[in-house]
């Protein structure tokens, strides 16, 4: 994937960036792999607000990912690469042997025409996917499962991977894309090689109108505001954040203020994410 720049012809123009989709190899996906996705405007079952700034954005359908990858050792051949509006990477459409159509996470260096195995003891090829053990220490790994059969939850968005760095029981030491390590089972799968789209993190959306087509909705700055309305409001003049440090709007401490609360995972971790430099 390469990153196209615009010529500054506007204000909204002027340092935009977008993908140039040469990778995609098909325009339209599969019908019966389209789900209705409804639009809740951040909203919960009681219609509170639980998660601000979102709300309108472009119609979407919902792609069925087979997370799982549980066709074991039926081979399915890569037919095309596509575009997808719910997530940062592209999807890949496998042919099985079978007959049967599913869409992966489409992993870097996987084209139209290869073919890919799910296995206990297939080859350790970019889009392969083995339970842990079975993988070589050193092995860059996503779409990995925390828990064996449900289905792959880490790294999983555009040029994210993790790496196998020991086994020690019944467990894997994987680092994450984060820094963080931690524990897996051995018996969970995890696909090989790192997932596509590495410059979806290049794209500067350049204006405005391009966050309302995701559905993000405009950010107030909490300086902006009234002290009524949010702790760092009011003032004469431009005033700093001041001694408490950073607040929410309802007072509570933010911006590295640790929230974490999973006390059932923790064992698991054995380094925490490395802190990243604002």
């Amino acid at each position: 994937m390469a990153v196209k720049i615009y010529k500054p012809t506007s204000p909204g123009r002027r340092g935009m960036t977008s993908a140039t989709f040469e990778e995609i190899t098909k325009s339209t996906p599969e019908r019966n792999k389209l789900r209705p996705l409804h639009k809740h405007g951040g909203r919960d079952y009681t219609g509170t607000i639980s998660v601000r700034h979102r709300g309108g954005g472009a119609r979407r359908h919902y792609r069925v990912i087979d997370f799982k990858r549980d066709k074991l050792d039926i081979p399915a051949r890569v037919a095309a690469i596509e575009y997808d509006p719910n997530r940062s990477a592209r999807i890949a459409l496998l042919f099985y042997a079978d007959g049967e159509k599913r869409y992966i996470i489409a992993p870097l260096e996987v084209k139209v025409g290869d073919t890919l195995l799910s296995g206990k003891n297939v080859d350790i090829r970019p889009g392969n996917t083995l339970p842990v053990g079975s993988i070589p220490l050193g092995t860059l790994i996503h779409n990995i499962e925390l828990q064996a059969g449900k289905g792959g939850q880490l790294a999983r968005s555009a040029g994210a991977a993790a790496q196998l760095l020991g086994k020690e029981g019944d467990y894997a030491q994987v680092r994450m894309p984060s820094g963080e390590v931690r524990l897996v089972s051995q018996k969970c799968m995890a696909t090989i090689g790192e997932v596509g789209n590495l410059d979806h993190s290049n794209i500067k959306l350049g204006k405005a109108g391009r966050k309302r087509y995701l559905g993000i909705r405009p950010t107030v700055r909490g300086t902006a505001m009234s002290p009524r309305d949010h702790p760092h409001g009011g003032g004469e003049g431009r005033q700093p954040v001041g001694k408490p440090g950073p607040r929410s709007p309802w007072g509570k401490p933010t911006r590295g203020y640790k929230t974490r609360r999973n006390k059932r995972s923790d064992a698991m971790i054995i380094k925490r994410a490395s802190k990243k430099r604002r």
